[in-house]
Protein backbone atom coordinates (compact mmCIF):
# COMPACT_ATOMS: atom_id res chain seq x y z
CA UNK A 1 0.00 0.00 0.00
CA UNK A 2 1.48 3.34 -1.03
CA UNK A 3 1.69 6.45 1.15
CA UNK A 4 -1.30 8.20 -0.48
CA UNK A 5 -3.49 5.14 0.22
CA UNK A 6 -2.28 5.00 3.84
CA UNK A 7 -3.30 8.63 4.29
CA UNK A 8 -6.72 7.91 2.76
CA UNK A 9 -7.10 4.95 5.11
CA UNK A 10 -6.22 7.22 8.05
CA UNK A 11 -8.99 9.60 6.95
CA UNK A 12 -11.50 6.74 6.82
CA UNK A 13 -10.43 5.56 10.29
CA UNK A 14 -10.79 9.09 11.70
CA UNK A 15 -14.49 9.25 10.78
CA UNK A 16 -15.81 7.21 13.75
CA UNK A 17 -13.84 9.40 16.17
CA UNK A 18 -15.23 12.55 14.52
CA UNK A 19 -18.77 11.19 14.74
CA UNK A 20 -18.29 10.08 18.36
CA UNK A 21 -17.25 13.58 19.44
CA UNK A 22 -20.50 14.95 18.02
CA UNK A 23 -22.69 12.13 19.33
CA UNK A 24 -21.38 12.71 22.86
CA UNK A 25 -21.48 16.49 22.56
CA UNK A 26 -23.42 18.50 25.11
CA UNK A 27 -23.20 22.16 26.16
CA UNK A 28 -21.27 21.20 29.31
CA UNK A 29 -18.77 19.34 27.09
CA UNK A 30 -18.34 22.06 24.47
CA UNK A 31 -14.68 21.05 24.16
CA UNK A 32 -15.93 18.06 22.11
CA UNK A 33 -16.98 20.48 19.37
CA UNK A 34 -13.38 21.66 19.17
CA UNK A 35 -12.10 18.09 19.19
CA UNK A 36 -14.49 17.38 16.29
CA UNK A 37 -13.21 20.50 14.55
CA UNK A 38 -9.60 19.36 15.01
CA UNK A 39 -10.34 15.85 13.68
CA UNK A 40 -12.24 17.32 10.73
CA UNK A 41 -9.41 19.75 9.90
CA UNK A 42 -6.91 16.89 10.13
CA UNK A 43 -9.07 14.83 7.74
CA UNK A 44 -9.40 17.76 5.30
CA UNK A 45 -5.63 18.31 5.44
CA UNK A 46 -5.03 14.59 4.84
CA UNK A 47 -7.30 14.75 1.78
CA UNK A 48 -5.17 17.52 0.30
CA UNK A 49 -1.91 15.74 1.20
CA UNK A 50 -2.88 12.36 -0.24
CA UNK A 51 -3.99 14.01 -3.49
CA UNK A 52 -0.73 15.95 -3.70
CA UNK A 53 1.39 12.87 -3.01
CA UNK A 54 -0.56 10.74 -5.48
CA UNK A 55 -0.02 13.35 -8.22
CA UNK A 56 3.61 14.25 -7.51
CA UNK A 57 4.88 10.72 -6.80
CA UNK A 58 2.55 9.22 -9.43
CA UNK A 59 1.13 6.90 -6.79
CA UNK A 60 -2.15 6.22 -8.58
CA UNK A 61 -3.70 2.85 -7.81
CA UNK A 62 -7.05 1.09 -8.04
CA UNK A 63 -7.23 1.11 -4.24
CA UNK A 64 -6.63 4.86 -4.21
CA UNK A 65 -9.41 5.42 -6.72
CA UNK A 66 -11.79 3.87 -4.18
CA UNK A 67 -10.24 4.86 -0.82
CA UNK A 68 -9.94 8.60 -1.49
CA UNK A 69 -13.56 9.28 -2.52
CA UNK A 70 -14.80 6.77 0.09
CA UNK A 71 -12.98 8.73 2.80
CA UNK A 72 -14.52 11.99 1.60
CA UNK A 73 -18.03 10.52 1.39
CA UNK A 74 -17.90 8.91 4.85
CA UNK A 75 -16.51 12.05 6.45
CA UNK A 76 -18.92 14.47 4.80
CA UNK A 77 -22.09 12.38 5.04
CA UNK A 78 -21.28 11.65 8.70
CA UNK A 79 -20.66 15.35 9.31
CA UNK A 80 -23.87 16.52 7.65
CA UNK A 81 -25.97 13.96 9.53
CA UNK A 82 -24.37 14.72 12.91
CA UNK A 83 -24.47 18.49 12.38
CA UNK A 84 -28.18 18.21 11.61
CA UNK A 85 -28.88 16.08 14.70
CA UNK A 86 -26.86 18.10 17.25
CA UNK A 87 -29.12 20.90 18.40
CA UNK A 88 -27.36 22.24 21.47
CA UNK A 89 -24.47 24.13 19.92
CA UNK A 90 -23.76 27.52 21.54
CA UNK A 91 -25.23 29.66 18.74
CA UNK A 92 -27.80 27.00 17.79
CA UNK A 93 -26.42 26.80 14.25
CA UNK A 94 -26.90 23.42 12.61
CA UNK A 95 -27.68 22.08 9.17
CA UNK A 96 -31.35 22.09 8.22
CA UNK A 97 -32.81 18.72 7.25
CA UNK A 98 -33.19 19.70 3.58
CA UNK A 99 -29.45 20.46 3.28
CA UNK A 100 -28.53 17.12 4.81
CA UNK A 101 -30.97 15.27 2.56
CA UNK A 102 -29.58 16.92 -0.59
CA UNK A 103 -26.01 15.96 0.35
CA UNK A 104 -26.96 12.37 1.20
CA UNK A 105 -29.18 12.00 -1.90
CA UNK A 106 -26.41 13.10 -4.23
CA UNK A 107 -23.96 10.60 -2.77
CA UNK A 108 -26.57 7.82 -2.82
CA UNK A 109 -27.30 8.55 -6.50
CA UNK A 110 -23.60 8.53 -7.33
CA UNK A 111 -23.08 5.21 -5.54
CA UNK A 112 -26.12 3.70 -7.26
CA UNK A 113 -24.88 4.93 -10.63
CA UNK A 114 -21.39 3.54 -10.04
CA UNK A 115 -22.90 0.17 -9.06
CA UNK A 116 -25.13 0.05 -12.18
CA UNK A 117 -22.27 1.01 -14.50
CA UNK A 118 -19.98 -1.55 -12.88
CA UNK A 119 -22.61 -4.31 -13.17
CA UNK A 120 -23.28 -3.49 -16.83
CA UNK A 121 -19.75 -2.66 -17.92
CA UNK A 122 -17.74 -4.91 -15.54
CA UNK A 123 -15.33 -2.00 -15.20
CA UNK A 124 -15.49 1.53 -13.89
CA UNK A 125 -13.37 4.62 -14.30
CA UNK A 126 -13.76 6.74 -11.18
CA UNK A 127 -12.40 10.20 -11.66
CA UNK A 128 -13.61 13.36 -9.95
CA UNK A 129 -14.90 16.22 -12.04
CA UNK A 130 -14.29 19.89 -11.39
CA UNK A 131 -17.92 20.11 -10.17
CA UNK A 132 -17.27 17.23 -7.80
CA UNK A 133 -14.14 18.89 -6.47
CA UNK A 134 -15.97 22.19 -5.96
CA UNK A 135 -18.78 20.35 -4.20
CA UNK A 136 -16.36 18.62 -1.82
CA UNK A 137 -14.59 21.92 -1.10
CA UNK A 138 -17.78 23.83 -0.30
CA UNK A 139 -19.27 20.96 1.70
CA UNK A 140 -16.08 20.91 3.79
CA UNK A 141 -16.27 24.68 4.26
CA UNK A 142 -19.93 24.40 5.27
CA UNK A 143 -19.05 21.81 7.91
CA UNK A 144 -16.21 23.97 9.23
CA UNK A 145 -18.35 27.10 9.60
CA UNK A 146 -21.10 25.16 11.38
CA UNK A 147 -18.57 23.63 13.78
CA UNK A 148 -17.21 27.08 14.64
CA UNK A 149 -20.79 28.40 14.83
CA UNK A 150 -20.19 31.17 12.30
CA UNK A 151 -23.18 33.51 12.24
CA UNK A 152 -23.50 33.44 8.46
CA UNK A 153 -23.05 29.68 8.04
CA UNK A 154 -26.17 29.50 5.89
CA UNK A 155 -24.33 31.30 3.06
CA UNK A 156 -21.79 28.48 2.94
CA UNK A 157 -24.37 25.71 3.02
CA UNK A 158 -26.38 27.40 0.24
CA UNK A 159 -23.24 27.50 -1.92
CA UNK A 160 -22.49 23.87 -0.99
CA UNK A 161 -26.04 22.86 -1.95
CA UNK A 162 -25.73 24.71 -5.27
CA UNK A 163 -22.56 22.82 -6.20
CA UNK A 164 -24.00 19.57 -4.82
CA UNK A 165 -26.99 19.80 -7.17
CA UNK A 166 -24.85 20.86 -10.17
CA UNK A 167 -22.34 18.05 -9.62
CA UNK A 168 -25.12 15.51 -9.14
CA UNK A 169 -26.66 16.49 -12.48
CA UNK A 170 -23.21 16.34 -14.11
CA UNK A 171 -22.48 12.85 -12.73
CA UNK A 172 -25.92 11.60 -13.82
CA UNK A 173 -25.31 12.97 -17.33
CA UNK A 174 -21.88 11.30 -17.44
CA UNK A 175 -23.36 8.03 -16.21
CA UNK A 176 -26.01 7.98 -18.92
CA UNK A 177 -23.38 8.84 -21.56
CA UNK A 178 -21.29 5.90 -20.37
CA UNK A 179 -24.24 3.51 -20.51
CA UNK A 180 -25.38 4.87 -23.89
CA UNK A 181 -21.87 4.51 -25.35
CA UNK A 182 -21.74 0.94 -24.09
CA UNK A 183 -25.11 0.11 -25.68
CA UNK A 184 -24.01 1.64 -29.00
CA UNK A 185 -20.75 -0.31 -28.89
CA UNK A 186 -22.64 -3.59 -28.31
CA UNK A 187 -25.11 -2.85 -31.11
CA UNK A 188 -22.31 -2.12 -33.60
CA UNK A 189 -20.36 -5.30 -32.80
Amino acid sequence: MNIANKISTFRILSVPFFIATLVYYSPDRDYLRFVALFIFLLAVFSDAVDGYIARKAKQHSKAGLVLDPLGDKLLLVGAFICLYLVDQFPAGIKFPLWVTLIVISRDALILLGVAVIYIVKQNIDISPTRWGKLTTTFQMLAVLVVLVQFKFSYIFWWVAVFFTVISCADYIKRGFKTLYALDNHRLNH
